[in-house]
C-alpha cells in the first residue's frame, strides 16, 4: 500500500506537467516592467523624487511578481492534481473497504446460516437418538416378553416331559418286575422248557430297557449287603454288619446311569444256612412314588 501511494504521487507529478502555464508572457512582462522602470530610473533627475522612486519599486515588485506568478501557478497545479489523485486513491480504498465489509457481512451471514442449520441438524440427530432408543428399549422389553414367555413354555413343557417320562418309565418297571416274577416262578416249576423260554423272553425285555437307558440288576448270592444297592425285605429291621445277600426277590434299576430303584433282596448272615424263601407278589413290591422317580431318573 505504501509503494502504491508512491506510484499514485508520482503519476499526478507526471500527469501535471501537462498542465503547465505558459510562462513565456508573464516572462516578457516582466522584463518589460524592469525595463521601464530602469528607463524610469535613468531619465528621472537627480535626486530621485518620491514618485520615481515609488513608480520604479513598483514596476520592479511587479515584474518579480509577474516573473514568479507562473511559476506558482505551475505550483498550484501539481497541488491540486496530487490531491486529486490522493483523494480517487482514498476513494478507492474506502471502496475496497466497503467491498471487505461486505464480504465481511456476507460470511458472518454464511455462518450464522450454517449455525443456524447445525443446530436443527443437531436437534433433527437428538430426535433419531431418542427415537431410535425409545424403539430399542421397546425391543428389548418385547423380546424380554417374548423369552419369558419361551422359557415358560419350555418350562411346562420340560415339567410335561418328566410327568410323562416318569409315567412311562414307571410302566416299564411294572413289566419288568412281572416278567422277573414270571421267570423266578418258572425256574422254581421244575419245567426247564418253560424256564429257558421265559430266560430269553426276560433277556429280550431287557435289552429293549437298555436301549432307553434302564438297566435291570440283580444281587448275586452270598453278595455282601450294600445298602446304597440293596434293600431289604424287612425294611424296618436293621441289617447285621456281616449280613449277605441269599437271594435277589426283585431286580434294581438304573436309568441313564443313575440308581432308579435298589434290588429288593433277603439277607442271612455270612456262614449261615440258605433257606428257601416264597416270592412276594410283584404288584406288593415297594415302589417309590411316581413323582420321586421322576426326580432321581431325570436328576
Amino acid at each position: 500500500m505504501r509503494w502504491r501511494g508512491v506510484c499514485l504521487k508520482l503519476g499526478a507529478m507526471k500527469e501535471a506537467t501537462h498542465w503547465k502555464v505558459p510562462k513565456w508572457p508573464f516572462l516578457l512582462g516582466a522584463a518589460l516592467l524592469l525595463a521601464v522602470s530602469g528607463y524610469l530610473l535613468g531619465q528621472s533627475p537627480r535626486p530621485l523624487g518620491r514618485w520615481e522612486m515609488v513608480t520604479t519599486a513598483a514596476g520592479v515588485a511587479l515584474g518579480a511578481v509577474l516573473g514568479a506568478l507562473p511559476f506558482f501557478l505551475d505550483y498550484r497545479a501539481i497541488v491540486k492534481v496530487v490531491e486529486a489523485g490522493a483523494l480517487g486513491a482514498i476513494a478507492e480504498k474506502i471502496q475496497n473497504l466497503e467491498r471487505l465489509a461486505a464480504q465481511i457481512s456476507s460470511a458472518t451471514h454464511e455462518w450464522t446460516n450454517a449455525q443456524v442449520q447445525a443446530e436443527k441438524t443437531s436437534n433433527a440427530a437428538k430426535e433419531i437418538a431418542d427415537k431410535m432408543a425409545g424403539e430399542v428399549r421397546e425391543f428389548t422389553g418385547f423380546m424380554q416378553k417374548m423369552n419369558d414367555s419361551e422359557k415358560a413354555a419350555l418350562r411346562l413343557e420340560a415339567e410335561k416331559f418328566r410327568r410323562g417320562e416318569a409315567e412311562w418309565l414307571q410302566v416299564f418297571v411294572r413289566i419288568l418286575d412281572h416278567v422277573f416274577a414270571l421267570h423266578a416262578a418258572a425256574a422254581r416249576s421244575g419245567q426247564p422248557r418253560l424256564a429257558e423260554q421265559l430266560t430269553q423272553f426276560q433277556n429280550a425285555c431287557c435289552d429293549a430297557a437298555r436301549r432307553i437307558g434302564l438297566v435291570p440288576f440283580a444281587a448275586a448270592p452270598d453278595e455282601p449287603f450294600k445298602a446304597e444297592r440293596h434293600q431289604a425285605l424287612d425294611a424296618e429291621a436293621k441289617p447285621p454288619a456281616d449280613a449277605v445277600v441269599a437271594e435277589t426277590v426283585g431286580p434294581g434299576y438304573t436309568f441313564q446311569g443313575r440308581l432308579l430303584r435298589p434290588a429288593l433282596v433277603r439277607l442271612r448272615e455270612k456262614g449261615a444256612a440258605v433257606e428257601p424263601a416264597k416270592l412276594p407278589d410283584p404288584a406288593k413290591v415297594e415302589e417309590p412314588p411316581a413323582g420321586e422317580l421322576s426326580r432321581e431318573s431325570l436328576g
